[in-house]
């Protein structure tokens, strides 16, 4: 009795661990590449600044850089191109972070 009780709750959670895994691959394909990395945050003249690198050597990648309270300024980096982006002034928020999105 005993084995066909360990045998039905081993099948329970063999079947468990797959589902979970079905599930992140499908969350996974669903994502944009992380290509777009923050360099350095940086003020200049009253500025704000964010310096991007796109480490996708093969595909140009876009981003959106969160701020605050503000709208949230999108763009896009070419193949393996850093660039600085402006997204406000010194007496706006800051960037909270920068989000990969898709094209």
């Amino acid at each position: 009795m005993r084995k066909i009780i360990a045998i039905g709750l081993a099948a329970a959670a063999c079947s468990a661990t797959l589902t979970l895994s079905t599930a992140s691959d499908a969350a996974a394909a669903d994502r944009s590449p992380q290509c777009v990395k923050v360099r350095k945050y940086f003020n200049k003249s009253h500025h704000r600044y964010v310096q991007l690198t796109n480490l996708c050597g093969k595909r140009t990648s876009c981003f959106t850089i969160v701020v605050p309270y503000a709208k949230d300024p999108r763009g896009r980096l070419g193949k393996g191109q850093t660039k600085d982006v402006r997204y406000g002034t010194t007496w706006g928020p800051r960037a909270l972070y920068v989000k990969n999105t898709h094209c």
